[in-house]
């Protein structure tokens, strides 16, 4: 079993599974009975409708929250049974809607994700400038590291929080509506690096067809259960997509580069 210290060391993610995992706000269940495991390396979507239960399993998933009733283990290790530091260079999450302070700087918000790695008290070192300064290029903020945060876009500071995950170096990434405040441009170049990351990467989107393009597999959630995990054309059948969502689907092939891509249409009484 993989020691929980060596874990952020993993260049191909991590495995996770969720087993009988039950999730509450207060004393209402919003998930109930989700079993699932993720190989390492895999690129995850949630999808489901507003109020399914996205945000409040990616919290528990990411440690934050508690589950009422089962595990999350990461690589056979139970995550909630590890410390806050631990679970931090395990797991990074990005939460949706969240805002960096308005008086730090870009760079100084990207350089919270090495906390996790630092002595008490403790200053960053060049060589995790240097990871701060190529985590910015990533996300395409080259030359941010000054720039008040006051002075970004809703979009820029979306892509900032992503660098600061970026560096907190985590074998496992997790992303609440990652495209959020993103224009087509960067929504597309965020989820095309998602795939290049060598981390396993679960992500909440709204966009389904942005899910079916970009996901390995997807996780339908629905009146509070988890459907199974599976590949886009399994999970994403036009009679699952027409119960949870109302919407009609179909497959069609891309004139140019021949991949399957969904066409969604309202249904026909619309």
């Amino acid at each position: 079993m993989t020691d929980p210290e060596a874990l952020s060391q993993a260049d191909s993610g991590a495995t996770v599974a969720a087993r009988a995992v039950t999730c509450a706000a207060g004393k209402r269940r919003i998930v109930s009975g989700a079993t699932f495991e993720i190989d390492a390396g895999e690129v995850v979507g949630i999808v489901g409708p507003n109020g399914s239960g996205k945000s409040t399993l990616l919290r528990v998933l990411a440690g934050v929250q508690r589950p009422a009733h089962g595990q999350i283990v990461v690589n056979g290790h139970v995550l909630h049974d590890l410390s806050p530091r631990r679970r931090a260079r395990i797991v990074a999450l990005v939460a949706q809607d969240e805002r960096p302070p308005a008086d730090l700087r870009a760079g100084e918000v990207v350089a919270l994700g090495r906390t996790p790695y630092l002595p008490p008290w403790g200053a960053g070192s060049p060589r995790e400038q240097q990871a701060i300064d190529e985590a910015l290029a990533a996300v395409d903020l080259a030359g941010f590291a000054d720039r008040p945060v006051r002075r970004l876009s809703g979009g820029e500071r979306q892509r900032v929080l992503l660098a600061r995950a970026l560096v907190q170096d985590t074998p496992v990434l997790l992303l609440d509506e990652p495209t959020n405040h993103l224009d087509i441009t960067h929504q597309l170049e965020l989820l095309a690096l998602a795939r290049t990351l060598n981390r396993t990467v679960i992500m909440a989107l709204h966009e389904i067809s942005l899910a079916d393009r970009y996901c390995d597999r997807i996780l339908v959630l629905h009146n509070g259960s988890a459907h199974p995990l599976d590949v886009p054309a399994q999970a994403l059948r036009p009679d699952v997509l027409e119960t949870v969502f109302g919407v009609r689907a179909l497959r069609v092939q891309h004139p140019d580069t021949g991949e399957s891509h969904l066409l969604l249409t309202p249904p026909a009484s619309v």
